[in-house]
């Protein structure tokens, strides 16, 4: 399928904003679809990690949508011919807590539009840079990745998922029904057909079934990372997709196991990867960064 890159191109810098108020009944209903037993959420409490993909929800009309269940392309986004549209993975920066009952701006603009091809035909990513304000300023940085792919080819299987690690420090197992599934998309008013409509996954789409959506798999895997970023040792989370995530098939949410030179303390190391954050375009050691050695 022949991809007009050039018109494509034409959405570089297009922006839209949104605004909305951070109310406490998504975060509740978030704490019961992934079975949570977390305290009330009350006014003024910050929110965790990645809940705000509960709001700045798509609003567009029935007549809107495309035959996939997303709006039609050639609005905001561009107008790509690949019929298949998935989430594929982002980067966000924390600068200060979001909190509930507070009014927020989100502006969007796409910074990048990119053609590839890979081992099931052509790809075409877009990036999508989130900046979120409250009334203390930039609050959110979130780059979002879509990709487009070709349309599912006959006797082409869906990649493997990849084995969790045996060695992790932290583990929860979650296996997405269909019940679940509902209530996310319910939760994120996503009527993406892929992730309730078996018909359309198998026939279309060439899945094996329902896939999960992918921002409730990193709902899902959050925990540890809001103790981190509430104390302050995390500013950054960067969530990828590895491969489908199929309901009624076990997904593993893992945290790493703490890797270190050996003889390496804990604080060094904390030292080290905060460097690595700050320096990561600069050709500079960490045993040569005064800054970073001592502080």
């Amino acid at each position: 399928m022949a991809i007009d890159l050039p018109l494509l191109s034409q959405w570089l810098g297009r922006e839209e904003q949104a605004r909305d108020v951070l109310t406490a009944a998504p975060l509740a209903g978030l704490a019961a679809t992934l079975d949570r037993d977390d305290p009330p959420p009350q006014a003024g409490d910050a929110l965790p990690p990645l809940a705000h993909w509960l709001y700045f929800l798509p609003r567009h009309r029935q007549s809107e949508l495309g035959p996939d269940g997303h709006a039609r392309r050639g609005g905001f986004l561009p107008p790509v011919a690949l019929p298949r549209r998935m989430w594929a993975g982002g980067r966000l920066e924390f600068r200060h807590p979001l909190r509930v009952g507070e009014a927020v701006v989100r502006t969007s603009r796409i910074v990048d539009v990119r053609h590839r091809s890979g081992r099931s035909g052509d790809l075409l990513f877009v990036l999508v840079r989130h900046q979120i304000e409250n009334a203390a300023g930039l609050a959110l940085v979130e780059e979002h990745d879509i990709v487009y792919r070709e349309a599912a080819r006959p006797g082409v299987e869906a990649a493997a998922g990849v084995p969790a690690p045996a060695d992790a420090a932290w583990r929860r197992d979650v296996i997405p029904d269909d019940v679940l599934l509902f209530r996310y998309s319910a939760l994120t008013f996503n009527g993406h057909r892929i992730h309730y409509d078996r018909r359309y996954v198998t026939a279309v789409e060439a899945y094996p079934g329902a896939r999960r959506a992918r921002p409730a798999a990193g709902h899902a895997a959050a925990r540890p990372a809001a103790a981190r970023v509430a104390r302050g040792d995390r500013r950054a989370l960067r969530v990828q997709g590895a491969a489908p995530a199929v309901r009624h098939r076990c997904i593993p949410h893992l945290r790493p196991a703490v890797r270190r030179p050996a003889g390496e303390s804990l604080g060094r190391r904390r030292r080290r990867l905060r460097h690595r954050r700050r320096h990561r375009h600069a050709r500079l050691r960490f045993r040569e960064c005064i800054h970073c050695l001592n502080r």
